[in-house]
């Protein structure tokens, strides 16, 4: 019998956010992306609700809340964006992670609407290719009734997220406050088991999709880059979490980060490649639609969206 989770468990998880729901949902416009043949568009999932403390416990707060008042972001909370990728071409319909669907927090979930927006309805999808298994990423994976959303598809994700969330041990080494995240990943990644396709960071996942390594946030994050027609696309996943720190100070450990000096290490490598390689990136958690690319700021560096 699969483990459950309840909502107040997870909205426990993030400091009781009850405000969450007093908040609109934000389906907010598409966003795309061509290369060549291929197209890229983004749609929102909506977004979440993070206390401070919880995303950034480390950074001095006066540092911290001048460098997100500097781009004007709020500095009582955050209110992170979620935006999913969607790739077609003439053989394939590729989803990059599925949503928190509705049992995550009530600003989120919107990802079913904004596909029907795109004219994408779940059927059409032929792979969903996973950055991680945290919850605003997996759990859109089923409905109410506990069936696939895409149901037609095959899923891919990296091997050692696969084995990491699945072990029945994880569970009791995570900190109190994740546990709920494992408990949600043991309970939907099971549906897979037929028709799931493990990969490792250097591997080609699907024709012109690359996997890079960018452990850290998880045990087996993955980010991808869009190969075609001499040109590139980095999709980051949550190696890249905040239009401001992410960028200007990639070194700050980041709490949502399961290891964080990994998950700092991997920023900037991250960076440094798609600086050196021209290379766009479109954010999961960067300001809708999340696509831009990334330029060197002195020893830093910073995000120009479009």
């Amino acid at each position: 019998m699969k483990p459950s989770i309840s909502r107040r468990d997870v909205l426990a998880m993030t400091g009781g956010l009850a405000l969450a729901a007093a908040l609109p949902g934000r389906a907010r416009a598409l966003g795309e992306v061509v290369l060549g043949q291929k197209k890229l568009s983004i749609v929102s999932d909506g977004n979440l609700v993070l206390p401070l403390d919880f995303v950034f416990p480390d950074p001095p707060r006066s540092e911290l809340t001048d460098l997100l008042a500097a781009y004007n972001l709020p500095t009582d909370a955050l209110y992170p964006d979620c935006n999913v990728t969607i790739l077609r071409d003439a053989e394939r319909v590729v989803l990059f992670d599925v949503g928190s669907g509705h049992n995550f927090m009530p600003t989120a979930g919107r990802l079913l609407d904004n596909l029907a927006e795109a004219g994408i309805s779940p059927s059409d999808v032929t792979d969903v290719v996973f950055t991680h298994a945290h919850p605003d990423h997996l759990w859109g994976l089923i409905d109410d009734f506990d069936e696939l959303i895409f149901a037609e598809a095959n899923y891919h994700i990296a091997s050692a997220e696969w084995e990491f969330w699945l072990d029945e041990d994880t569970v009791n080494r995570m900190p109190e406050a994740r546990r709920t995240f494992a408990v949600g990943a043991a309970n939907r990644l099971p549906y897979l088991e037929d028709r799931v396709h493990l990969f490792a960071g250097g591997d080609e996942v699907l024709p012109g999709i690359e996997a890079v390594d960018t452990a850290g946030h998880t045990p087996g994050h993955v980010s991808f880059v869009v190969h075609e027609a001499g040109e590139s696309v980095m999709i980051t996943g949550d190696a890249i979490t905040n239009v401001a720190v992410s960028f200007e100070r990639p070194d700050w450990p980041s709490g949502s980060d399961q290891d964080t000096a990994m998950g700092a290490a991997a920023r900037v490598r991250l960076l440094d490649r798609v600086v050196a390689d021209g290379t766009s990136i479109v954010g999961f958690h960067l300001p809708h639609p999340g696509a831009g690319r990334v330029e060197r700021k002195g020893t830093a560096y910073r995000f120009v969206a479009g």
